[in-house]
This record gives C-alpha cells, structure tokens and sequence, in this order.
C-alpha cells in the first residue's frame, strides 16, 4: 500500500467513525432526557471499534512497508 493509499484508508475510517457519532448524536436528540438511547459507554465502544485512528497505530502504520 502506497502512502497515498494509506491516508485515504485512514480518512475514510475517520469519516466513518464520524459518521456513526453523528448518527447516535440525532438518535439521542430525538429522545426524552432521561431516556438516551445510547450512553457513554456506548460511545466510547464505537470510538474502540476504530483502533486503526489509535494514535501508536498510525505511527506503525505508516512506518510500515
């Protein structure tokens, strides 16, 4: 993989995480306050379904040949 293709790997998993926040962000705008439908946690499990943006990542990665 080019380091071309490389940093559009990465801008595409960081549009997609974008993507999923933004999603769950108007899920719970439409909610009563009490009655979120997703929380904290759920959150931080989506940001670790993209370890790939992890920062120690990214410097392996583009290191790598």
């Amino acid at each position: 993989m080019t380091d071309e293709q490389k940093a559009a790997y990465v801008m595409a998993q960081a549009a997609l995480l974008n993507a999923k926040i933004a999603a769950m962000v108007n899920a719970n705008t439409f909610e009563r306050p009490g009655d979120k439908k997703y929380t904290e946690a759920d959150f931080d499990a989506v940001i670790q379904d993209f370890q790939v943006l992890n920062h120690n990542y990214l410097i392996g990665f583009f290191h790598s040949t």
